[in-house]
C-alpha cells in the first residue's frame, strides 16, 4: 500500500565531536522517505529552490521513492540547517537556519497522491499540516510529527489538527512541554485526550513509548555501539514504523507493536553514519537479521 509523506527535504551541515560534513541530503521527509520505501513504495510531496543539487533528487529516485511531488522554485533557495553535537551525543546546537522556500510552503499535491490511505505529516506548521489532510478525503490512516516551536507559537492550531489525525509521533520533552507534566506517563495520555487514537514518544537512546486507549508499554533502543550522527533518527523510526503499518495494510494493536519495533530498528541503522549514508548501504535482510537479534533480546 502506498505511503504518502509531506514534509522537509534540507541540505545539512553537522558537525559532531570528531568531524564535520556539508552539503548533506536532510530534512525530515528524506530520512522518513528513505526508511520506509524498505517496506512499501513511497511518495513525497515537499519544496526546494533553485539551488537544489539534482544528485540529491537522484538518490531518492533511485530507491524508488516518487518525487513527482517534490516542488521547484527556481527563484528561491532550499532549506538549509546546520548544526553540531555535544560530546555526549544527545544534545545539539543549532548553528543556523534557513527556512527560505521551505518557510513559505504550500503543499499541493499531484492528484495520484490524494487517494492515499496512509498519510504521514511531517514536521510543519499545523495549518499546513491540516491542507494536506483536506487532500486525502479517503486516508484511512494520518500521523503526525510535530515540534517545540508549533507548541509555543500555533497551540490553537496545533489542538484543531490533533483532533483530526488518528496517532501523533513527538519526543518526550515535546510532550511535557505539551502538556505541562514532567510525568512522561501521564503526559502520554494527557495527549492522547487531545485527539489522537494513539501517541508515540521517542526517547532517542531509551527507546519509544506506546499509549493508547487499551495499552501502554515501552520498547528499548536496539543497543548499537556505533554512533557516528544522530540526525533524522526520529524521522527513520517514524519512516520505519508507517512503512511497515501501510505494507501490512493493517495497524490494529499487535501489528503496531510490530511497527514500533521495526521503526526503532531502522533508527538504529541510520546512526551509524552520516546523514542517509548508512541507510543506503543496508537491505531489508540486514533489517530482519536485526530484527531476530531483538527479539532474543526481548525474550526472558
Amino acid at each position: 500500500m502506498p505511503l504518502l509523506v509531506v514534509g522537509s527535504v534540507a541540505i545539512d551541515n553537522i558537525e559532531t565531536p570528531t568531524a564535520r560534513r556539508d552539503n548533506l541530503l536532510g530534512g525530515s521527509a528524506s530520512h522518513f522517505s528513505c526508511a520506509a520505501r524498505f517496506f512499501t513504495p513511497v511518495r513525497l510531496v515537499s519544496v526546494v529552490g533553485g539551488d537544489w543539487p539534482q544528485e540529491h533528487t537522484e538518490f531518492l529516485k533511485n530507491r524508488g521513492i516518487d518525487v513527482s511531488g517534490l516542488q521547484v522554485v527556481p527563484s528561491g533557495k532550499s532549506f538549509r540547517w546546520t548544526g553540531r553535537y555535544e560530546p555526549n551525543m544527545n544534545d545539539r546546537e543549532t548553528l543556523e537556519v534557513e527556512l527560505d522556500v521551505f518557510g513559505k510552503f504550500e503543499p499541493v499535491l499531484p492528484e495520484s497522491f490524494r487517494e492515499a490511505r496512509y498519510v504521514f505529516l511531517g514536521n510543519a506548521a499545523p495549518i499546513t499540516q491540516m491542507k494536506v489532510l483536506d487532500q486525502v478525503p479517503g486516508c484511512r490512516l494520518a500521523v503526525a510529527d510535530t515540534m517545540d516551536l508549533w507548541i509555543q507559537t500555533t497551540h490553537e492550531d496545533l489542538l484543531q489538527m490533533l483532533s483530526r489525525i488518528d496517532g501523533l509521533v513527538l519526543n518526550d520533552s515535546e510532550a511535557k512541554l505539551l502538556t505541562g507534566s514532567e510525568n512522561l506517563v501521564l503526559a502520554g495520555h494527557m495527549v492522547r485526550k487531545l485527539g489522537p487514537k494513539f501517541v508515540v514518544i521517542k526517547k532517542g537512546e531509551h527507546g519509544a513509548m506506546f499509549f493508547g486507549e487499551h495499552e501502554t508499554y515501552v520498547l528499548p533502543a536496539f543497543p548499537t555501539e556505533k554512533l557516528v550522527d544522530p540526525t533524522g533518527a526520529g524521522d527513520s523510526f517514524a519512516g520505519g514504523m508507517m512503512g511497515y503499518l501501510a505494507e501490512q495494510d493493517n495497524f490494529d494493536p499487535e501489528t503496531l507493536k510490530t511497527a514500533m519495533a521495526y521503526g526503532i530498528l531502522v533508527a538504529s541503522f541510520s546512526v551509524e553514519g552520516f546523514g542517509l549514508e548508512p541507510i543506503q548501504a543496508i537491505t531489508r535482510d540486514d533489517i530482519e537479521e536485526r530484527m531476530s537479534e531483538y527479539q532474543k533480546m526481548l525474550s526472558f
